[in-house]
């Protein structure tokens, strides 16, 4: 065969312009003062993020700066999206969208030097929490996009929801007997079906028969991720934590006590088919292991929920007027002393 000779490099390189004309800045409005958590990706780092809740509004500036000053930058038009969406490990590439927002910043034309956009959502629903599993992703992010003939300039930017709930209005103890046959025979209780994620399980076990050698006792909290539909349900169980109850052999009538504290667990609220796509349910587990290696287990599902863990300064103030205008004035000025106090707590 022949080599064809390439033609000289020039005029081509200049046409792709190396890499991007642009770049793109976002910025929200409160990022001074907002709030940021840790937030897991993917890859099992951690990072930071800003956190935001269902109904708060999205906003702020994008910044476009053009790399060559004096060269123009033509476009199609610059458009910012809040999006939501839900992608599953074993369908990648799909991505499932819950919430998708639209705002035009600016139409067809040209830049001739950086500019700065203002964008707005107002009282955005975000749903669903954030969440990073071992086979699904949810995530919301903003994402910026300069748009070109040929190559589109844009950025993304991770944002953390977390979803907060009040304190259930039923929320009764678990009680339970299990036993084998003429062999063991135990009584536990819980002290809550619901705990919120800073709290404590406080409970006890109490055996009413023990004819088996009892080495060693334990409570797991296993999360089980559920993901999928019909043929394809994948269940992922994780032991997030070990608690060890006892070590050696109870004897009848001994009643042990429970502390489990949760605040130093990574855990999420309890989500109950999100979107249709998958679950994520935590249980505790109850453990006796006997001397012949044996392991009888009782498991039991608890709800998992997210306390609010600051009265927003707005809030408290709306409610210090509300219940101006219910009970009369003196009441008032207690409320909003109170609802003052308790911010300086905090």
């Amino acid at each position: 065969g022949y080599f064809l000779l390439a033609p000289k490099q020039g005029p081509v390189m200049s046409f792709f312009s190396f890499g991007q004309s642009a770049e793109i800045d976002i910025v929200l409005k409160d990022a001074e003062t907002r709030k940021k958590v840790e937030h897991k990706t993917e890859d099992g780092k951690k990072d930071k993020y800003f956190l935001l809740y269902d109904g708060e509004t999205v906003s702020g500036n994008v910044n476009v700066t053009l790399k060559n000053p004096g060269k123009r930058l033509e476009h199609q038009g610059i458009k910012m999206e809040f999006i939501g969406q839900i992608e599953l490990y074993y369908d990648r590439g799909n991505h499932h969208e819950f919430v998708s927002l639209v705002k035009d910043l600016a139409r067809p034309g040209e830049l001739t030097q950086s500019q700065t956009f203002d964008f707005e959502f107002t009282h955005v629903e975000k749903p669903y929490e954030s969440y990073t599993g071992q086979n699904v992703k949810l995530r919301y992010f903003l994402r910026a996009t300069v748009s070109r003939r040929l190559n589109d300039i844009s950025k993304e930017m991770d944002i953390v929801v977390h979803t907060l709930s009040t304190y259930p209005e039923l929320n009764s103890s678990i009680k339970m007997e299990v036993g084998i046959e003429d062999c063991l025979h135990i009584e536990f209780e819980y002290n809550k079906s619901k705990y919120h994620l800073k709290d404590v399980i406080v409970g006890k076990i109490y055996f009413l028969l023990v004819r088996l050698k009892i080495r060693h006792m334990e409570i797991d909290i296993i999360k089980r991720e559920t993901t999928g539909t019909g043929p394809n349900v994948y269940h992922e169980n994780d032991t997030i934590a070990k608690y060890e109850i006892m070590d050696g052999a109870p004897v009848r009538g001994e009643s042990i006590p429970i502390r489990l504290f949760l605040a130093g667990y990574e855990m999420t609220p309890t989500m109950r088919d999100i979107n249709k796509k998958y679950s994520v349910r935590y249980y505790l587990n109850l453990v006796l292991i006997d001397e012949e290696e044996r392991r009888y287990f009782k498991q039991q599902e608890i709800t998992l929920w997210r306390k609010g863990d600051m009265v927003k300064k707005s809030m408290s103030h709306q409610a210090a007027i509300a219940s101006q205008r219910f009970e009369g004035s003196s009441s008032a000025e207690k409320a909003l002393a109170q609802a003052q106090a308790k911010e300086q707590e905090q």
